[in-house]
């Protein structure tokens, strides 16, 4: 069914490569006009230009970054539907080996930019008349992987912060809906580096990168960005403070 989404306006943080990017291409697939947001400005733009999008420059733990945006996007197209906070960084580090400042910074561009992605945008929300917020969390949020310390307590804040919004929005009848998304093992430059740095697996150096994701049981960008797409659609509208994990049954084995 095409036109899933269409004539909703979408931010996407994060959206200069990985999941982001998936997220905000299959958005603007189904009809949505997607605002991309990232640091990496030169990559960001370039997808903004081949899906037909708009990229801000931002930094998602910078506070004052969120009032600009969402009060440009206001003015630019009168009303904000989605929020995706998919901004993130995955560092390699256990408790024994976690810098303050890496431990920090992790909490910063996940955790903050997470709050302050909500808290900014839900009075747009409210002024559209409703709205879906979407957290991308993580199966490291359900489950103990010792490499990633800093990311997997940020994750976990992210799981938990969603459902104290969703249940604040209900009770106030908003109409903003609020949910997490716990991607396993995908398929993106983030999960490259981390298979490299844990298990020396150089995927995308591989004879056959295809193959070995498959055998490595790595899903592909498109299995989060559809549901992604799903939860900014009115086909989702009795659906909030979930927890959405896709994992390929990792996390019950």
């Amino acid at each position: 069914m095409a036109g899933r989404v269409s004539g909703k306006v979408a931010i996407v943080t994060g959206a200069a490569s990985g999941l982001g990017a998936a997220d905000a291409r299959r958005l603007a697939e189904e009809g949505a006009r997607v605002i991309l947001t990232d640091i990496n400005e030169e990559a960001g733009r370039a997808i903004a230009a081949t899906i037909g999008g708009r990229f801000v420059r931002q930094d998602v733990s910078d506070e004052a970054s969120w009032p600009r945006l969402i009060e440009s996007v206001m003015n630019d197209y009168g009303h904000l539907d989605v929020l995706v906070n998919n901004a993130g960084i995955a560092i390699v580090e256990d408790i024994e080996a976690a810098t303050t400042e890496n431990w920090r910074r992790t909490l910063a561009v996940h955790l903050d930019g997470t709050f302050f992605g909500c808290h900014y945008a839900i009075p747009a929300m409210k002024a559209s008349g409703g709205g879906s917020l979407i957290n991308m969390s993580s199966t490291a949020a359900l489950v103990g992987i010792a490499p990633f310390l800093a990311y997997s307590a940020a994750k976990g804040g992210i799981r938990s912060m969603t459902k104290s919004i969703a249940v604040h929005c209900r009770a106030r009848k908003y109409g903003i809906r609020c949910n997490s998304i716990h991607p396993g093992s995908i398929s993106t430059p983030m999960v490259h580096a981390a298979l490299e740095a844990t298990a020396g697996v150089k995927m995308m150096e591989t004879p056959d990168p295809e193959a070995t994701r498959l055998a490595l049981g790595i899903g592909e960008p498109d299995d989060v960005a559809n549901m992604v797409v799903f939860l900014a659609s009115d086909e989702s509208k009795h659906i909030t403070g979930a927890e959405l994990v896709i994992d390929n049954g990792d996390t019950v084995v």
